[in-house]
């Protein structure tokens, strides 16, 4: 992280760079200096007004299409990081890998001013068109980069701070660019540490994607994070290394450029572990690392066919009350009776649909989730239905399949279901009746196989009375339903928060959380719900150090001089040990989780408060 230098200083390095021609070494970083120099030969004139023009509905459509997978592969980053950043007025933006725009999530009123400079879908943002910027001067440098206020290239980009990471494939090739852009006055001092630890989890996942069932060599000098996504992992292929991941590089000491030519035995003096096993490995340069090998698994299994249900995982991210439920409507969704789920923004409805799929015989089916809120009024009946070549202006010569089909033979989500249009409705619930699609423009109708679940934040059956929703659309798509508490009325929100550290590996590396932060963040109302809590606990994994223990000083300062708030429980009904918990829960939230304070205000002893915190 680098000091932010003084107004003055970017100040005259401008003048002294762009009315002079003189290098203002010392003024600004260099890498800045570097673009403003590409830029310049470039022929871009700094003092000009971009002029930016967002591309057309129909072509963004396309692009978005493209670039459909890596869409939903960063969309939980993307939020998460968005949820940690929201409070400073930031958005997050996803590009494709030439810089061109093709998301952008934020705070609404930043969102506005942000678009004042064409920071939204369908513009570029690569260093040839829009000057040093950080997503572009992240795609020529090839690494993280930081640009903030009159860094930029173009002086009305100066009211701009942003981070971003390029995202790279295995195989080294940059697929992507993550940016979280604020307003330049409040930088964010931790937003290029976020925006990397977002990356790093997209790029593990998208290794995990690109080799299913590939011989996959997993290292990491502590064998308790092999398996985790801390962990380094590389493909050979005829001996020669062909993928990697950055932990990889880092633990062998490479660059993206070397593979493809570092061959095997240039890295390890040790054999290759055998498919299945774990072994210590030496490498050329002396040092040992702990290795395991993975079988190779490629095998082809049918789509309608009936998978076995795989191992579930060791920790629970749920409450005990929505794990229970989860378990009831796992049966369920292998009755093909469709569930909704029901309950506020952030409560983590597309986390339990994923892991009704997960647990379900569709598990190795696709799970397509559809936003019904975030599509384009205009184009949703094609995303979802699919049209035929030539079936509007736009579309693409060889048609698309949409999204009802892609999710034959698993799991269609339907996220936010109360916003559909009503003309769409009717479509949606025959396609439920017959199983069959049939796309725009016309053509055969095609049999589809899916599991439905569906998803709002809306009273649905209000919706139903006041003729905003389809009835028997309704009674359809509710034949079981599952409402998720908000983060408020979890029954432990305390453990729920140790649940979601571990969850996203935040425990790695000896991480923990003090019984005092836990306690104060159990008390806080969390209006956001788990995305906030998520966000939140990222951010503070991001910069925390090997082994350290995280207190109420790591939180973001607006969570950290928060007034906790705990309900009052009602005395009339509530057990006398319930009445006990609640009282020893607020003293120890006011004493910022300090037992002795807590202690002597209550007027008991410290071991009375670890044995009833204990039971």
């Amino acid at each position: 992280m680098r000091q932010p230098l003084p107004s003055d200083a970017i100040s005259a390095a401008r003048r002294r760079f762009f009315d002079g021609g003189l290098a203002p070494h010392g003024l600004v970083p260099e890498n800045i200096l570097a673009s403003w120099r590409r830029c310049t030969e470039s022929g871009l004139d700094a003092g000009a007004r971009p002029v930016l023009m967002p591309m057309e509905r129909h072509a963004l459509s396309e692009v978005h299409e493209r670039h459909e997978e890596l869409r939903r592969l960063c969309r939980p980053e993307l939020e998460s990081l968005y949820a940690s950043a929201s409070q400073a007025g930031s958005i997050v933006i996803l590009t494709a890998a030439d810089g061109l725009i093709l998301d952008a999530l934020g705070d609404a009123a930043f969102l506005s001013k942000a678009a004042r400079v064409a920071l939204k879908p369908g513009v570029p943002w690569s260093e040839t068109t829009t000057g040093t910027n950080a997503i572009g001067t992240a795609i020529f440098e090839r690494r993280a980069v930081e640009v903030r206020g009159q860094e930029h290239f173009y002086r009305p980009h100066g009211m701009l701070s942003c981070s971003a990471s390029p995202i790279f494939c295995p195989r080294g090739k940059v697929v992507g660019v993550l940016d979280l852009s604020g307003e330049a006055s409040i930088h964010h001092l931790h937003a290029l540490g976020m925006v990397q630890l977002a990356v790093e989890l997209i790029e593990y996942r998208l290794f995990e994607r690109q080799f299913p069932g590939a011989e996959i060599v997993r290292l990491q000098h502590d064998p308790e994070l092999l398996g985790t996504p801390r962990e380094g992992m590389v493909v050979f292929e005829n001996h020669k290394l062909v993928a990697a991941n950055r932990q990889a590089l880092r633990l062998l000491g490479l660059d993206w450029n070397e593979l493809g030519r570092t061959r095997y035995d240039d890295l390890f003096a040790s054999a290759l572990p055998r498919p299945g096993d774990t072994v210590g490995m030496r490498c050329q340069s002396g040092e040992m690392v702990h290795a395991r090998r993975e079988a190779s698994t490629r095998v082809s299994v049918p789509v309608h066919q009936a998978r076995a249900k795989p191992a579930r995982s060791a920790v629970s991210v749920f409450a005990p009350e929505i794990a229970q439920a989860i378990e009831r409507n796992v049966r369920l969704l292998d009755a093909d009776i469709p569930t909704l789920l029901q309950g506020e923004t952030g409560t983590g409805k597309e986390r339990v649909a994923r892991e009704l799929h997960r647990r379900s015989a569709r598990s190795t089916g696709p799970f397509v989730a559809v936003n019904c809120a975030a599509l384009p009024e205009g184009l949703i009946e094609a995303e979802l239905f699919g049209y035929q070549a030539g079936a509007f202006t736009g579309a693409r010569k060889e048609g698309a399949a949409g999204l009802l089909r892609d999710a034959d033979g698993g799991v269609l989500f339907l996220d936010e279901l109360g916003d559909m249009p009503l003309s769409l409705q009717s479509r949606l619930l025959r396609v439920l009746q017959e199983r069959e699609v049939t796309p725009l423009g016309g053509g055969r109708p095609c049999s589809v196989d899916i599991a439905v679940i569906a998803a709002t934040h809306q009273d649905l059956a209000a919706a139903v009375a006041a003729g905003r929703f389809r009835a028997d659309l309704y009674y359809r798509i509710a034949q079981a339903t599952m409402r998720l508490p908000a983060l408020r009325d979890h029954t432990s929100v305390g453990d729920t928060t140790r649940a979601m550290w571990i969850a996203i590996g935040g425990d790695e590396g000896g991480v923990r959380l003090s019984a005092e932060l836990v306690t104060h963040m159990a008390a806080l109302p969390w209006p956001g719900n788990l995305r906030q809590l998520v966000g939140v606990l990222r951010s503070m994994m991001a910069m925390a150090d090997a082994g350290a223990t995280l207190t109420i000083a790591d939180l973001p300062a607006d969570l950290r001089d928060a007034v906790p708030v705990t309900p009052a429980v009602s005395i009339a009904g509530a057990s006398l040990d319930r009445i006990e918990q609640q009282a020893i829960d607020e003293t120890l939230a006011q004493c910022r989780g300090n037992v002795a304070a807590a202690a002597r205000k209550l007027g008991i002893s410290r071991s009375t408060i670890y044995r009833k915190l204990g039971r």
